[in-house]
């Protein structure tokens, strides 16, 4: 039986994720840490407004938690949309802690909470949006401050404007060799070489494990290109350029799908090709003549023709018209209302009510750190939740060691706080790398902010605090229909099973147009990849939550082979093939359909009726696709 990888190290265990700090430093995030909250919290300090310093710095530190590569146009929108979410919860924190202590607030907080995991469930940014929102509203209404609510919100968004500021600024500054953005030209550069990639290791057993990176290639791109624009954006030639030549990509790699389902390895100097068109993307000149295969195979052809395209368009032919696979209102709107987002706002709503609740009846003023802990903890993209429950324990320990030491050993004062605030922040794009490291940098980073606010506790009622909301966050994961592990992946998997649905449609519709069998395909694949993940993420959690999900690894790699076989059943189609029988098709769209009801109401699909793996038509890829469904069939978990 094939299995998906075992999840990394880092992932099921957080004393054993040194591998996971390797790597290049990334030293222009490092000044970008540096010079972000540090100087907007000195100049707080020296105007003699420490309030207005700490809530500047707070914007810029969770600015910079959400500053990962990307393009400059995503940037504003990556760090600025949850600035502004963050915003928000401050300003109804701030009106919500008018309406007492005790159970009131808790209730209040909770539907905070549904509204926080709800937009969590749409994607990264939101998903990063919704914890800012959840977390400030949380602090706005807890803890007190010589400021207006509405003077809160703006300076957070001053500390946020900065980070931005600089992250435009900057590149101009430091060398290239330093500064070395993420552009949207290298997206789509990126891309072709993971298709030089795969065509290597076409015949080969690293076939599908280049086929996941070029969708991960494919992702980033995507989102470089269409996806976090600002409003009223117009694209400009550049743009369009890119854009045309990524649609090129996407008739490449059907013909290498193709050519990966035929299981022939492909000659050298035509993979070659891809690599040709990414320097051509890189440095803007020719690609030079470009090889192409001889026309023997129906993946020959296909590549064939893709080649023949891709000379046009990076000769300046416009690319025929692909839509973009990004999200549209409805869709979002869909997967904050879905069962993933009732699921993750029901679990985020609870944990931080009883959270609350519980910090209520504890000594001690500032209450909001339990709660704020619990909002951070319940994430389920950071890792499973059991490790997620251990680093976050870990972390807080080692961070509130430090700050205490500190603290003993300095004088009151403004200066050291200052010091640490602008260390820590420098320190924040290495520690994302570990979810442990990234904790033990931004509690001394947040002990410094509140000192500065007025909080003066060393820190060691935060560890106590953080070990409450761990517990808590572990109760609420054990319990049934909160967006579990198990809820994860069935929602994550019976999204890829329509996708693939609707991508196998699409190929067996007479005269369906390109553009969008293009797009169903690369869909599919985007919604297979979240499948996986979600899979990996449960295989790596300890009883009871749910490690047994891991059965369902050999179900996305078998989804993955039946677009494979969809995939090249519509190139053979378009080069003349005859259509399927129509019964056909309805039964395997059928059997796709029930497959995902079946995951998504998380019972056995053992019961599905499938069609005979014979009389599949001249279309002879459809029997790799009905071999395919029974296998996927045979192989999940009853």
């Amino acid at each position: 039986m094939r299995r998906l990888p075992t999840p990394p190290d880092w992932l099921t265990h957080p004393l054993r994720g040194v591998r996971a700090l390797r790597g290049p430093v990334p030293w222009a995030a490092v000044v970008r840490g540096a010079l972000g909250v540090g100087p907007v919290v000195a100049v707080g300090v020296a105007s003699g407004h420490m309030s207005f310093g700490m809530l500047a710095g707070l914007g810029a530190m969770f600015a910079h938690i959400n500053d990962r590569p990307a393009t400059r146009a995503t940037r504003a929108v990556r760090i600025g949309l949850p600035a502004l979410a963050g915003a928000a919860g401050l300003l109804t924190g701030a009106w919500l802690g008018t309406l007492g202590l005790g159970i009131w607030i808790a209730l209040a907080l909770a539907p905070v909470g549904l509204v926080s995991g709800a937009i969590s469930a749409i994607g990264p940014v939101c998903s990063s949006a919704g914890v800012q929102l959840m977390v400030l509203a949380v602090v706005g209404a807890g803890m007190p401050l010589p400021v207006s609510p509405p003077v809160r919100a703006g300076l957070l968004l001053i500390g946020a404007a900065w980070v931005i500021a600089m992250a435009a600024l900057l590149p101009r500054v430091l060398p290239a060799r330093q500064s070395a953005p993420f552009g949207e030209r290298e997206a789509v550069a990126a891309v072709y070489d993971a298709l030089a990639g795969l065509m290597t290791a076409v015949g080969s057993d690293g076939g599908q494990a280049a086929r996941r990176r070029l969708t991960a290639a494919y992702d980033a791109a995507y989102e470089a290109l269409y996806a976090h624009r600002l409003p009223l954006h117009r694209p400009d030639g550049e743009e369009r350029r890119l854009r045309d030549r990524l649609a090129v990509a996407g008739a490449l790699s059907e013909g290498v799908l193709t050519l990966l389902w035929e299981n022939e390895p492909v000659p050298d100097r035509i993979a070659r090709t891809p690599a040709q068109l990414a320097r051509s993307v890189r440095t803007g000149l020719p690609p030079g003549r470009l090889p192409a295969p001889v026309p023997d195979t129906a993946g020959n052809v296909a590549m064939h023709r893709a080649v023949l395209l891709a000379a046009r368009v990076f000769d300046g032919e416009p690319a025929p018209p692909v839509g973009a696979v990004v999200p549209g209102h409805r869709q979002r709107l869909r997967r904050a209302l879905g069962p993933a987002g009732r699921e993750y706002a029901a679990r985020v709503a609870l944990c931080v009510g009883v959270s609350t609740a519980l910090a209520q009846r504890l000594p001690g003023a500032h209450w909001y750190w339990l709660p704020a802990t619990a909002a951070f903890l319940v994430k389920p993209d950071m890792g499973p939740l059991v490790s997620r429950a251990l680093s976050r324990a870990l972390g807080t320990a080692v961070g509130v060691a430090v700050f205490g030491a500190l603290a003993t050993l300095f004088a009151p004062g403004a200066v050291w706080p200052v010091v640490v605030a602008a260390v820590c922040s420098a320190l924040i794009p290495v520690s994302v790398r570990h979810f442990a490291l990234q904790t033990a940098v931004l509690t001394p980073l947040l002990l410094a902010l509140v000192h500065l606010g007025g909080d003066t506790d060393p820190g060691f009622t935060r560890l106590t605090d953080t070990l409450l909301a761990c517990g808590v966050v572990l109760a609420a994961g054990a319990l049934p229909g909160l967006g579990g592990p198990r809820a994860q992946v069935s929602v994550r998997l019976s999204l890829a099973v329509r996708a693939t649905r609707d991508h196998l449609d699409r190929v067996l519709t007479a005269e369906a147009p390109y553009a969008t069998r293009l797009r169903l395909r690369r869909e599919a694949y985007r919604a297979l990849a979240d499948a996986r993940r979600a899979v990996e993420v449960a295989s790596a959690e300890h009883p009871p939550f749910g490690r047994d999900l891991a059965a369902w690894a050999p179900v996305v790699f078998g989804l993955e082979e039946i677009v494979d076989a969809a995939t090249a059943c519509g190139v053979r189609l378009d080069q003349g093939a005859p259509q399927p029988e129509p019964a056909l098709a309805a039964r395997l769209r059928a059997a796709l359909s029930d497959l995902a009801d079946a995951v998504a109401a998380r019972r056995p699909p053992t019961d599905l009726v499938l069609p005979a793996g014979a009389a599949v038509g001249d279309c002879a890829t459809l029997a790799d696709v009905t071999a395919g469904l029974h296998r996927v069939r045979d192989l999940a978990p009853g």
